[in-house]
């Protein structure tokens, strides 16, 4: 066990973030998590790294503040933790994920948790993340509350072996298989942008949704470079290519297909309806509170900032494993995020037409019978995915 920590650490800290030497490293995890976090820790001064600062989050601390604290603490940036996020350009990021009690949120006012947001520390690690300054990776951590929820006894070893899995590490050469599996998703990115569709079309599984694209956007995987030219994969593990689209072009019924684990509570059947660019309604079976928190209050949260495609290759989706962690269950399948476009995907100025908003919640819409085309500017549209298979020669 402690040397597939540190496997996975090392892989996280030297292919995922791609720590330089001499550079500051910031990770952030729960209190639960600090096995994964102290393991990230070695692996970065390994590495070379000049100092780590590590800062826990505690759960049971932000549900205090959402169930007791004034309305004012909800959206509230401590002066302390903006100074060390305006401080953070130029350093690596680590963030570790895997809620240990998923829904201690749950009898709590949906509202309040969907405002629950650090709005000026968000902005400032967007302006970060715009400017392209921080090399950055989101890794999970298996513990006993996780793997409860996932699968139905608190069996962490095993939960581990799922997670390794989708990470490669079973690979004889994990860093040449991630190599490989970038490779491939940039061939697909790169055959996507030369077809130069205008938009793109979801059909089956409650969806039936035409999103119009940007000229000024490309296709891309989740292999970044910094301003400064490190190169870095943002999350780990990641099956996707994905653009940001013209938030002002779409239209028709979107409907997800897997929970979502937000905030400590569960959005399930989540359904929205667009009408030019804007969800004019919002339903969900569960977790609507929180979702139609955002859309009234976080400035163009009800447009659309991401388009991600995922087959059926993904070592996530072939686990056959709801995560109940976005990291992981957005590679599982194909999904769709409202909120904050994604600026390595844009390639003019952020302001000129991408979306700019203080949040950004992805939610699976992929499944066997979802069907993408590309549609081309003379309205020809060509399959992308059909029974989870990319259709597209690359």
């Amino acid at each position: 066990m402690d040397e597939r920590l540190e496997r996975y650490s090392e892989l996280a800290v030297r292919v995922g973030a791609n720590v330089q030497p001499g550079q500051e490293v910031v990770i952030r995890g729960l209190v639960e998590h600090a096995d994964l976090v102290r393991a990230l820790t070695r692996q970065s001064y390994r590495a070379g790294a000049s100092y780590v600062n590590v800062l826990y989050d505690d759960q049971h601390v932000r549900r205090a503040m959402i169930e007791l604290g004034p309305d004012e603490a909800l959206t509230y940036s401590p002066e302390w933790l903006k100074t060390l996020e305006h401080g953070n350009a130029g350093n690596a990021r680590l963030a570790t994920s895997g809620n240990p009690e998923p829904e201690l949120l749950a009898d709590l006012d949906g509202e309040r948790v969907g405002r629950a947001i650090a709005l000026e520390v968000t902005e400032i690690r967007q302006a970060h993340y715009r400017e392209n300054s921080v090399n950055w990776c989101g890794v999970g951590s298996p513990n006993a509350g996780w793997a409860q929820q996932v699968l139905g006894e608190p069996d962490v070893d095993r939960l581990w072996e799922l997670v390794a899995f989708c990470f490669r590490l079973d690979e004889p050469d994990p860093v040449a298989a991630w190599r490989e599996h970038l490779d491939r998703l940039d061939g697909r990115a790169a055959a996507l942008d030369e077809l130069e569709p205008d938009a793109i079309h979801y059909r089956g599984l409650g969806t039936d949704l035409t999103v119009g694209l940007l000229p000024s956007a490309h296709w891309g995987s989740a292999r970044f470079r910094t301003a400064g030219g490190i190169d870095y994969v943002a999350n780990m593990p990641t099956e996707e290519i994905f653009t940001t689209p013209d938030p002002r072009r779409a239209h028709g019924i979107l409907r997800s297909t897997l929970p979502l684990s937000y905030g400590g509570q569960l959005i399930r059947g989540i359904e929205l309806t667009f009408e030019d660019g804007r969800i004019v309604e919002a339903q969900a079976e569960s977790g609507a509170d929180i979702v139609r928190s955002h859309l009234a209050t976080v400035e163009n949260a009800d447009r659309l900032g991401e388009l991600a495609l995922v087959t059926k290759e993904s070592r996530v989706g072939q686990t056959g494993t709801l995560f109940y962690n976005t990291l992981f269950d957005e590679n599982a399948t194909c999904h769709i995020a409202y909120g904050a476009g994604l600026p390595y995907a844009f390639d003019g100025e952020p302001d000129e037409a991408m979306n700019i908003s203080k949040v950004h919640v992805d939610f699976m819409v992929g499944g066997p019978e979802l069907e993408v085309d590309a549609v081309l500017a003379d309205g020809t549209e060509i399959p992308l995915i059909r029974n989870e298979e990319w259709q597209l020669a690359s």
